[in-house]
């Protein structure tokens, strides 16, 4: 009998070694080491024309080809669409696990026993309820706010409510604020569509689990008791599952940086969630239904796809700044849309959505740029099946990425070798300029 052990494979890394750099300005040789792939930006600096001017540095915006941490959590190879938790394939776990079992993979580094998932479910489920002046807090909100914003506000704000958590170096401490993280995003998240509806917050149901309690709390009216069909139950936790994390991401990168400062963990996530809300990051579903919509039938599809190869038109959706094949999540999604639409109706942008995917994978214009549907192209259809408006997709993208965020948050507070964020810069301003007072310069 195979153990999890047994099935485990290591990928294969570059060998170690080093690297010898000749600097033409000088004629001067360094050799760097070579570890995991990679060298040390530190060893750069001994690369210097006059030894009291600065060294060598590297100059990488958007950190296309630079390494801030080293990370057991997500493993993703781009050329050959795998993405990994922990090791456990995505397919894998979106098809056996629930999202709180991820949730405690990705925090915990293993996949729980029975006793500490139903450990791990009771804590979460305790912590759903949110403290009344947090209530007063969200209803103090225009009528029209978004509900990210709402959402970014109120997760910070609970910083204030638990001032303990900013003790980050007690293992106890940090998790009972995991805990109450993961539990009460939902609740807020909730919170933050009902305020923009005009409609009653509802309290938790603890008696439901993690993900029916949210769409209670999202859809729940005058009925006694709200039972969401269990179709979409579980495709919305399969899109938490697969938003759970995804490497070094813009706003995981965010909670990275604010928490090397060892902020308490609210407002590092806080933070994660200012990012998300960009339409970079978090709003590219959003910008997938646009232009379906803008399509509008199949028979548009011809015209759309020239202007796309004539630059006069952006196919959404499709290719990824890690994925040169197609992105594993997208397949998921795919399939999710299926029983999702078993429930609610097929959506008719469904059929443009297939059709223009047929031609991305067939097409020599877009195979020759491996432009491949990723995980936006259709998960905003599923979203907006479920009846949410396009300024709730981020939230829910928010709510699912929590877990990575807070597995990433713990993994930067037990790295050693990590130190608070401050890239350098090259300075492009002028310099040694003499000031003029202001009876000079105005006279």
């Amino acid at each position: 009998m195979a153990t999890a052990n047994d099935n485990q494979a290591t990928h294969s890394t570059q060998p170690d070694g080093s690297l010898t750099i000749t600097d033409n300005r000088t004629g001067k040789s360094y050799e760097v080491e070579i570890s995991q792939g990679a060298i040390k930006a530190s060893d750069l600096l001994q690369i210097r024309t006059i030894d009291d001017e600065p060294g060598l540095t590297t100059y990488d915006p958007g950190f296309v080809n630079t390494a801030s941490c080293k990370s057991a959590i997500t493993y993703i190879d781009g050329e050959h669409g795998i993405l990994e938790y922990r090791g456990y394939p995505i397919e894998q776990l979106a098809e056996g696990a629930s999202f709180l079992e991820v949730a405690y993979l990705l925090i915990k580094g293993s996949l729980p026993t029975k006793a500490e998932y139903e450990q791990w479910v009771h804590e979460i489920t305790f912590h759903t309820y949110v403290h009344e002046n947090v209530r007063g807090f969200m209803q103090g909100f225009r009528y029209d706010a978004h509900p990210m914003g709402m959402l970014m506000a109120s997760v910070g704000a609970l910083s204030t409510f638990y001032p303990e958590s900013n003790n980050i170096d007690d293992p106890d401490n940090r998790h009972i604020q995991i805990i109450r993280m993961i539990a009460k995003m939902p609740t807020l998240g909730a919170w933050a569509f009902r305020h923009a509806q005009g409609k009653p917050y509802i309290y938790p149901d603890n008696d439901l689990g993690y993900t029916a309690n949210f769409l209670s709390m999202l859809f729940k009216m005058s009925e006694q008791r709200y039972a969401p069909d269990e179709r979409l139950v579980k495709a919305l936790d399969t899109l938490f599952i697969l938003h759970a994390d995804h490497e070094q991401n813009c706003s995981t990168n965010a909670v990275r940086s604010v928490g090397s400062s060892h902020v308490d963990p609210y407002s590092s996530v806080a933070a994660g969630i200012g990012a998300l809300y960009g339409p970079l990051h978090g709003g590219a579903n959003e910008a997938v239904l646009r232009m379906l919509r803008r399509i509008g039938k199949a028979e548009n599809i011809p015209d759309f796809i020239k202007g796309v190869k004539a630059g006069e038109e952006r196919l959404m959706g499709f290719g990824h700044r890690v994925y040169k094949n197609y992105d594993p999540r997208a397949k998921i999604i795919k399939k999710a849309c299926d029983d999702v639409f078993e429930v609610t109706g097929t959506n008719p942008l469904l059929d443009i959505a297939v059709e223009l995917e047929k031609i991305a994978l067939e097409d020599e214009y877009f195979v020759k740029r491996r432009l491949y549907p990723n995980v936006d192209f259709y998960s905003g259809l599923i979203y907006e099946a479920l009846a949410f408006p396009p300024e709730m997709f981020t939230v829910l993208f928010a709510i699912g990425r929590t877990p990575g965020w807070l597995a990433q948050w713990v993994e930067l507070t037990e790295d050693k070798e990590q130190k608070i964020a401050r890239p350098k810069q090259i300075y492009t301003g002028d310099r040694r300029l003499d000031f003029i007072p202001s009876e000079q310069r105005w006279s």
